[in-house]
Protein backbone atom coordinates (compact mmCIF):
# COMPACT_ATOMS: atom_id res chain seq x y z
CA UNK A 1 0.00 0.00 0.00
CA UNK A 2 1.42 3.45 -1.09
CA UNK A 3 2.23 5.71 2.02
CA UNK A 4 1.26 8.99 2.91
CA UNK A 5 4.09 11.70 1.50
CA UNK A 6 4.81 9.58 -1.70
CA UNK A 7 3.90 10.41 -4.88
CA UNK A 8 0.59 9.52 -6.39
CA UNK A 9 0.91 6.84 -9.03
CA UNK A 10 -0.85 8.48 -12.25
CA UNK A 11 -3.15 6.70 -13.75
CA UNK A 12 -5.90 6.97 -16.73
CA UNK A 13 -9.28 5.51 -16.36
CA UNK A 14 -12.38 5.40 -18.22
CA UNK A 15 -15.08 7.35 -16.38
CA UNK A 16 -19.15 5.98 -16.41
CA UNK A 17 -19.37 7.87 -20.27
CA UNK A 18 -16.32 5.46 -21.10
CA UNK A 19 -14.75 8.96 -21.33
CA UNK A 20 -10.65 8.51 -20.12
CA UNK A 21 -9.53 10.38 -17.04
CA UNK A 22 -6.30 10.39 -15.49
CA UNK A 23 -4.94 11.48 -12.60
CA UNK A 24 -2.25 14.13 -13.82
CA UNK A 25 -5.54 16.30 -14.97
CA UNK A 26 -6.18 17.29 -11.49
CA UNK A 27 -2.97 18.78 -11.05
CA UNK A 28 -3.01 22.04 -8.83
CA UNK A 29 -6.12 20.78 -7.21
CA UNK A 30 -6.61 18.16 -4.15
CA UNK A 31 -8.42 14.93 -5.05
CA UNK A 32 -10.58 11.92 -2.96
CA UNK A 33 -9.63 9.09 -4.45
CA UNK A 34 -11.44 5.97 -3.16
CA UNK A 35 -11.59 2.47 -3.86
CA UNK A 36 -14.96 -0.31 -3.17
CA UNK A 37 -15.54 -3.36 -4.34
CA UNK A 38 -18.96 -3.06 -6.09
CA UNK A 39 -21.43 -1.16 -7.49
CA UNK A 40 -24.85 -1.37 -5.87
CA UNK A 41 -23.91 -3.47 -2.96
CA UNK A 42 -25.09 -1.92 0.31
CA UNK A 43 -22.08 -0.45 1.73
CA UNK A 44 -20.66 0.46 -1.63
CA UNK A 45 -23.93 2.37 -2.19
CA UNK A 46 -24.26 4.22 1.64
CA UNK A 47 -20.33 5.55 0.84
CA UNK A 48 -21.43 6.79 -3.00
CA UNK A 49 -24.23 8.41 -1.49
CA UNK A 50 -22.18 10.27 1.36
CA UNK A 51 -19.36 11.46 -0.93
CA UNK A 52 -22.32 12.67 -3.40
CA UNK A 53 -24.60 14.33 -0.47
CA UNK A 54 -20.72 16.22 0.49
CA UNK A 55 -19.55 16.75 -3.14
CA UNK A 56 -20.65 21.00 -3.06
CA UNK A 57 -18.55 20.76 0.00
CA UNK A 58 -15.74 18.93 -1.31
CA UNK A 59 -15.54 21.24 -4.33
CA UNK A 60 -16.13 24.49 -2.02
CA UNK A 61 -12.52 23.15 -0.79
CA UNK A 62 -11.14 22.51 -4.19
CA UNK A 63 -11.74 18.87 -4.32
CA UNK A 64 -12.83 16.71 -6.87
CA UNK A 65 -14.03 12.83 -5.84
CA UNK A 66 -13.05 9.97 -7.93
CA UNK A 67 -14.39 6.48 -7.03
CA UNK A 68 -12.62 3.40 -8.73
CA UNK A 69 -13.76 -0.22 -8.74
CA UNK A 70 -13.67 -3.27 -11.03
CA UNK A 71 -17.00 -2.75 -12.60
CA UNK A 72 -17.42 -1.57 -16.11
CA UNK A 73 -19.02 1.81 -17.07
CA UNK A 74 -22.21 0.48 -18.58
CA UNK A 75 -22.44 -0.91 -14.80
CA UNK A 76 -20.98 2.63 -13.05
CA UNK A 77 -23.80 4.01 -15.41
CA UNK A 78 -26.50 2.27 -14.39
CA UNK A 79 -25.26 2.36 -10.59
CA UNK A 80 -25.45 6.47 -10.45
CA UNK A 81 -29.02 6.53 -12.79
CA UNK A 82 -30.51 4.24 -10.13
CA UNK A 83 -29.11 6.14 -7.19
CA UNK A 84 -28.72 9.94 -8.15
CA UNK A 85 -25.42 9.85 -8.20
CA UNK A 86 -23.35 13.16 -8.53
CA UNK A 87 -19.34 11.92 -8.58
CA UNK A 88 -17.51 10.40 -10.75
CA UNK A 89 -17.04 6.83 -11.07
CA UNK A 90 -13.86 5.51 -12.56
CA UNK A 91 -13.51 1.78 -14.66
CA UNK A 92 -10.74 -0.51 -12.80
CA UNK A 93 -11.64 -3.71 -14.68
CA UNK A 94 -8.52 -4.81 -15.07
CA UNK A 95 -7.51 -4.21 -11.55
CA UNK A 96 -4.30 -2.43 -12.84
CA UNK A 97 -4.80 0.73 -10.64
CA UNK A 98 -6.35 -0.79 -7.63
CA UNK A 99 -2.51 -2.85 -8.14
CA UNK A 100 -0.87 -0.02 -8.19
CA UNK A 101 -2.37 1.69 -4.68
CA UNK A 102 -1.82 -1.70 -2.91
CA UNK A 103 -5.76 -2.07 -2.74
CA UNK A 104 -6.05 -5.41 -4.41
CA UNK A 105 -5.29 -7.96 -1.72
CA UNK A 106 -6.12 -10.99 -0.10
CA UNK A 107 -9.44 -11.06 1.65
CA UNK A 108 -11.44 -13.65 3.53
CA UNK A 109 -15.07 -14.32 4.33
CA UNK A 110 -16.97 -17.20 5.80
CA UNK A 111 -13.41 -19.00 5.83
CA UNK A 112 -12.51 -18.42 2.42
CA UNK A 113 -10.07 -16.89 0.50
CA UNK A 114 -10.12 -14.44 -2.01
CA UNK A 115 -8.63 -11.33 -4.28
CA UNK A 116 -10.43 -8.03 -3.63
CA UNK A 117 -11.01 -4.62 -3.18
CA UNK A 118 -10.08 -3.44 0.61
CA UNK A 119 -11.94 -0.01 0.64
CA UNK A 120 -9.39 2.19 0.93
CA UNK A 121 -9.55 6.08 0.59
CA UNK A 122 -6.37 8.75 -0.81
CA UNK A 123 -6.40 12.27 -0.23
CA UNK A 124 -4.39 13.25 -3.13
CA UNK A 125 -2.84 16.91 -2.71
CA UNK A 126 -2.19 19.81 -5.36
CA UNK A 127 1.00 18.38 -5.96
CA UNK A 128 0.21 15.24 -6.37
CA UNK A 129 1.19 13.48 -2.61
CA UNK A 130 -0.39 11.40 -1.13
CA UNK A 131 -1.50 13.90 2.41
CA UNK A 132 -3.97 11.37 4.06
CA UNK A 133 -4.87 7.61 3.19
CA UNK A 134 -7.57 5.92 4.89
CA UNK A 135 -7.29 1.69 4.83
CA UNK A 136 -9.85 -0.74 5.82
CA UNK A 137 -12.48 2.02 5.63
CA UNK A 138 -15.69 1.23 7.61
CA UNK A 139 -18.51 3.32 5.49
CA UNK A 140 -20.49 4.99 8.60
CA UNK A 141 -19.32 8.38 7.97
CA UNK A 142 -16.47 7.83 6.35
CA UNK A 143 -16.90 10.89 3.88
CA UNK A 144 -17.50 13.45 6.25
CA UNK A 145 -14.25 12.29 7.91
CA UNK A 146 -12.41 12.91 4.87
CA UNK A 147 -13.66 16.40 4.31
CA UNK A 148 -12.75 17.00 7.82
CA UNK A 149 -9.41 15.92 7.04
CA UNK A 150 -9.39 18.17 3.90
CA UNK A 151 -10.17 21.32 5.47
CA UNK A 152 -7.59 20.45 8.24
CA UNK A 153 -4.72 19.70 6.02
CA UNK A 154 -5.74 22.81 3.63
CA UNK A 155 -5.40 25.31 6.79
CA UNK A 156 -1.68 24.30 7.30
Amino acid sequence: MIEAGSKAPDFCLPNQDNEEICLRDFRGSWVVLYFYPKDNTPGCTTEALDFTALKAEFEKEGATILGVSPDSPKKHCNFIAKKDLTITLLSDEEKEVAKLYGVWQLKKLYGREYMGIVRSTFLIDPDSKIAYKWEKVKVKNHAQEVLEKLKELKEK
